[in-house]
């Protein structure tokens, strides 16, 4: 599935930015070449980077790195369940409460690394069982429509731009 293929109708505006940080990717391969992007960038990062933080009151480099992971577990729970015919509307989360309790700063890079892979490869199965017709599907999540496949581009969109914060303004 392109991402030409996406009409915009199939997610809120808000979710743009993420999705124009990709080009005309395959979802697939665009999982796999994401996993690829963020494994090179955890290796560059050496371990006492982890809690530096570019200004006052900004994330460390190991809080942005879980909000990521976080991220994309709840739009893996929310594409599964619209993929499964869920009627249910599915809230928003608040990112900022997450960070404070999520224990970023105290772990090291292995545990980062380990989790990111745990989380990207349990994407990446998910969105390769879905056949077209449930990646079509469309739910209420944050109070707007969504299609399991938005919710699959708009996971590598959102990596791709922390990647790209990440190397702008922290490494």
């Amino acid at each position: 599935m392109l991402l030409s293929e996406l009409p915009t109708s199939e997610y809120n505006p808000f979710y743009h930015t993420y999705v124009m940080a990709l080009g005309n990717v395959d979802l697939l391969d665009e999982l796999k070449q994401g996993k690829q992007d963020m494994l090179s960038l955890l290796e560059e990062i050496p371990e006492e980077r982890l809690t530096y933080a570019y200004a006052e009151g900004k994330w460390t480099v190991a809080e942005a790195l879980v909000h990521m992971f976080d991220t994309e577990r709840i739009f893996q729970y929310r594409a599964l369940c619209i993929a499964r015919n869920d009627k249910s509307e599915f809230p928003g989360f608040d990112q900022d409460a997450y960070v404070p309790v999520s224990n970023a700063n105290k772990r090291s890079k292995r545990e980062l690394i380990d989790e990111y892979v745990a989380v990207r490869d349990s994407s990446i199965t998910l969105f390769a069982s879905l056949d077209e017709e449930a990646l079509k599907r469309v739910g209420v999540a944050s109070g707007s429509k969504i299609s399991v496949r938005a919710l699959g581009f708009i996971t590598s969109g959102h990596q791709a731009h922390h990647i790209r914060i990440l190397r702008e303004r922290y490494l």
